[in-house]
């Protein structure tokens, strides 16, 4: 029964990854494919690829996943917990997937963690809920918006004696490498996350002691986040690219180059798992109002917005229902 139930949430987890990849492949890429700097299908091969490399370049989020948010639970419990929050994260990425909203994954799945752990009556690590998740939950997008319009105001002043038209074409270039970073970033954060829940499991069911994260664990949950990516979100994609702003070559490069750098400074320095769609989107919005105020189209922002803060009670309540069901089947 325990080898059936780890190899269970382990499928479970891979199925997440491969949501988050579709679901998220569109923040590394979709300012790019709006500008015309890369093709569609060229654009989501670089992501798949970018996102397998990213994997592999830390394990800090990944240990706060697996140790940081709720205390270890025990057993065919503990993996009915982790079942519910996995379930509770994929439910929402769908459901957010088919409307085209660009939700968090990544609160998706702590939302979910935390609902299950609650409904399944083990401890959750509040300060560490709020230090890792909701603080920078807050504080990534407003940090976006600030440095995506401080970028693009430095890029408008340094190039501004540029030819216009030699200018777009020479950042058209820079953004494939912008937009590369972005890609890499994405896999650093998001595959991490998975590697953190299949970890837990693992030690649930005694399978694993340690905290160090296997190399099958690695290339497996990098893998499936590739893989996912290549499938491509194209829904989501329109929303970012076209739909908030239109984006040229300048603005798409400022908002990667942004949103890049944000996500490497919370891996490396502050080891928490941050949104990749928050700090992409408000970044975005931050280089458009640059432009003018008007040219962003806060409609649109106000909708994403709403469902940042609806994502963790909703993944949270769907959880503690699948964590209730499931526990009625199995016990």
């Amino acid at each position: 029964m325990d080898m059936a139930a780890l190899i269970v949430v382990i499928g479970v987890a891979f199925g997440f990854t491969y949501t988050n990849g579709f679901h998220d492949s569109a923040n590394a890429i979709a300012t790019s494919v709006s500008t015309r700097a890369l093709t569609p299908r060229a654009a989501l091969a670089m992501a798949a690829v970018m996102n397998l490399a990213g994997a592999f370049l830390g394990s800090g989020v990944a240990q706060t996943v697996s140790k940081g948010l709720i205390e270890t639970p025990h057993g065919s419990q503990g993996m009915t917990i982790l079942f519910g929050g996995l379930v509770g994260a994929i439910t929402w990425n769908l459901t957010t997937w088919y409307f085209g909203l660009p939700s968090s994954s990544s609160h998706a799945l702590f939302g979910g963690l935390v609902g299950a752990a609650l409904a399944g009556g083990t401890g959750v690590i509040w300060h560490g809920v709020v230090d890792k998740i909701i603080i920078p939950m807050v504080l990534s997008p407003i940090v976006g918006l600030i440095a995506g319009y401080l970028v693009m105001l430095a890029i408008l002043w340094l190039f501004r004696r540029a030819n216009p038209h030699k200018a777009k074409r020479n950042f058209r270039v820079a953004q494939t490498a912008s937009a590369a970073a972005m890609a890499l970033a994405h896999g650093l954060q998001d595959a991490q996350k998975t590697m953190g829940v299949v970890v837990m499991a693992l030690v649930i069911s005694g399978h694993q002691t340690g905290n160090g994260i296997p190399i099958w664990v690695k290339l497996s949950c990098a893998t499936m986040l590739s893989l996912g990516t290549y499938a491509g979100g194209w829904r989501i994609m329109r929303t970012l690219g076209r739909k908030i702003i239109e984006l040229d070559p300048p603005q798409g490069f400022a908002a990667e180059s942004t949103a890049a750098t944000i996500m490497y400074i919370t891996s490396y320095v502050y080891k928490a798992p941050i949104s990749t769609t928050h700090v992409i989107t408000s970044a975005i919005m931050g280089v458009g109002a640059t432009k003018r105020l008007r040219a962003v189209r806060w409609g649109v922002a106000k909708n994403i917005v709403l469902g940042w803060f609806i994502t963790m009670p909703a993944a949270g309540l769907v959880a503690a229902a699948v964590y209730w069901i499931t526990h009625l089947i199995v016990a």
